[in-house]
Parts: structure tokens; sequence; C-alpha cells
């Protein structure tokens, strides 16, 4: 390898370290950093994913537990706008988990903003390098609707989608109803939903609105947790995507997503104490 290609990728390893290092501490700290896209080359994907796996796996040796994974830009129209052909994806952490009705205190977060989905829990490992349909729907135990509770570490949304992979896809928590479905039960393809704050609906959608079909989303995750050495497993938890646009939430506020067929889910912000 020629002098300038090792300098290279010694640059793109030291970007990589410095973003995840930057995430981390943002964490840690509870203190929200400035785009870590400055220490990546532009629309560096495989980068941003380096940055997310290096903070899973300290995670992972500091103790916390996989619980599954999310699917994001599951949106065609979100997609267009970040200027990719694909989903991403992000990292369940059980710690990340909240009780359906349960309040999150205030400063918890940094930026919350909610979305209403489909999750599903699986009952069987999906292992293999393209599954499919039928073998993603056999793997599935039930869904449940859930509200996730997207965030980010960077600054004020200042975020690309090099940004919004490296922070783990955004995450922040996420809430299951307790009214689990078999999914021939239920319309996964026109069920309806809606997010309403304190009584007032705020955000529309359904499930076409989740790459064409949440099993589809599934589908594409299956595959592409296997490709990268992180398959699925029985017991893990997938959030499919959003199935409306994303709602702002702010201390206080009651959030409920209420789902055709799958019923509801909801989660309280706490009020901010007084200084």
């Amino acid at each position: 390898m020629k002098n300038q290609d090792l300098a290279t990728v010694a640059g793109s390893r030291h970007g990589i370290e410095q973003a995840a290092r930057d995430i981390y501490d943002a964490y840690t700290t509870k203190q929200t950093c400035a785009p870590v896209r400055r220490h990546l080359a532009p629309r560096d994907l495989a980068g941003a994913y380096s940055v997310q796996e290096a903070n899973t796996v300290r995670w992972l040796a500091e103790g916390r537990r996989l619980s599954g994974r999310k699917i994001g830009l599951t949106a065609k129209i979100v997609q267009k706008n970040a200027n990719i052909d694909q989903p991403d994806y992000g990292m369940l952490f059980s710690d990340m988990e909240i009780a359906d009705g349960d309040t999150i205190p205030a400063g918890t977060l940094f930026q919350p903003k909610a979305e209403g989905e489909i999750a599903f829990v699986l009952e069987r490992d999906l292992t293999q390098e393209n599954p499919s349909l039928a073998e993603v729907v056999r793997a599935t135990a039930y869904a449940l609707p859930a509200l996730e509770i997207i965030d980010t570490r960077i600054t004020d949304w200042d975020l690309d989608i090099v940004d919004t992979i490296a922070d783990n896809a955004s995450s922040g928590l996420y809430v299951l109803g307790a009214s689990p479905r078999k999914i021939d039960q239920i319309d996964l393809l026109l069920c309806g939903m809606v997010i309403e704050r304190n009584g007032d609906p705020v955000s529309f959608g359904a499930g076409i609105a989740c790459l064409g079909h949440p099993l589809n989303a599934l589908r594409w995750l299956a595959r592409t947790m296997v490709r990268l050495g992180r398959p699925l497993h029985a017991g893990d938890v997938v959030m499919s995507g959003a199935l409306g646009p994303m709602v702002r939430s702010n201390d206080g506020e009651y959030l409920e997503a209420r789902i055709n067929g799958l019923g509801s889910v909801g989660v309280q912000f706490g009020p901010r104490k007084a200084q």
C-alpha cells in the first residue's frame, strides 16, 4: 500500500475514533456535541456505521445489553430529503425501554421527538443471508404498538445522514404497548395510526408509509444484520419505522399512539423542575 493510501486509512480511522468519542462523551456528560460529520469524509456512510459499531462494542463491554434494533428513514420522502435510497438502523439496548404509561423524567433526553411505530418481537433467529418474506413471517412471534422517542446528541439537530447513523440512528428511548397481536390478525399495510398530544391529534399515518409495508422493513433489517455479523435472534425487538410524521416532545406532555388492530401505547414527559 502506498504511503498516501496509508495516510488516508489512518486519517479515516482517526476520524472514526474521534467521532465515536464525541458521541460517547455526549451520552456520558449529558452535553450535546458539534456535528461529527466533520471527522469523516462527506457522505461516508460506512464510516458512520463504524462509529456506531465502535460505541456499540464499548457499551456492550460496559454491561449494556442489546434488546433489538430500530429501523429509520423508512419513508420514501424522508429518504429523498436525505439523498439516500435505503433505510438506516441502530441498536436498541434494554435500558432504553420505558413501560407503557410511565413517566420520562425531565432532563433524561436531549432534544426528543416521537414517532408511532409497529414493533415486532421475534421467536426465531433470522440468520439466513437473504431470508424470504415467509421466513420473516415465521420468525415473528407478534406485533405491538410502539412509540419511539428519537433523540440526538448533536447540538440543535444540526445533522445530516452521517451524523444520524453515527449517533446510533438518532436513538433515544422506546415504549411498547401491552397488547401483543399475531401478525395475521391485523392489516399491517393499511392499519391507521394517530399520535395525540394531551388528547389532541398531531400525527397521522399508516403501515404503508413504512417502506411500503412494515414487513419489508423487517426483512431488509434481517438481511443487513446477517451481512454485518449481528443477526437478529429470538426475543429481539424490532422497531420497524415511523408510520407518520414525527412530533416534538415537550416537558409535561402526554403522548399516546393508537394503531388500528394493535391498540394504544403512551408515555408521559415529566415536568421540568423549577430552578
